[in-house]
């Protein structure tokens, strides 16, 4: 993130029944756990569901189809301490491998290094407030789908 900087994303989101597919996170300064879905930075140039396809493949090495678009969110937040600021397009997609529908939970990498984990969970999980979900408004959102 840079500060002072608003940053367009692309999130994508898999369903499987009532469970989404999302990359967990831990926010050492509030010292919480959260989740969110796949995704990342839109580059110039390039369409938000190209982004998403682009980003998948890197982090977890998987080819998917983008559905349809979900809508868009604005998310003022704080991560690790530092201020951020984010438009958000949202998709829904499908992996091309129907074996990730099965996965359970896998790694993913950010860049050369960042080792991060990705899991199915059910939407109940975040309804119940067991755990946030980001960005703020996704649960509203997938419900009104």
């Amino acid at each position: 993130m840079k500060a002072g900087k608003v940053r367009p994303i692309a999130l994508v989101i898999f369903r499987s029944e009532d469970q989404i597919f999302v990359t967990e996170y831990f926010d050492t300064v509030k010292q919480q756990v959260f989740y969110r879905p796949l995704g990342g930075k839109i580059e110039f140039g390039e369409q938000a569901s190209e982004t998403v396809v682009r980003e998948v493949d890197e982090e977890i090495g998987q080819a998917i189809s983008v559905t349809r678009s979900l809508g868009v969110l604005e998310s003022l937040f704080s991560f690790n301490g530092q201020k951020g600021h984010e438009i958000i397009l949202l998709f829904e997609g499908t992996f091309a491998d129907p074996q990730m529908y099965a996965v359970d939970t896998m790694k993913g990498v950010e860049g050369s290094r960042k080792m991060f984990t990705v899991k199915w969970l059910p939407l109940e999980f975040f309804r119940q407030g067991k755990s946030p979900l980001y960005p703020e408004g996704l649960i509203e959102l997938l419900d009104s789908q």
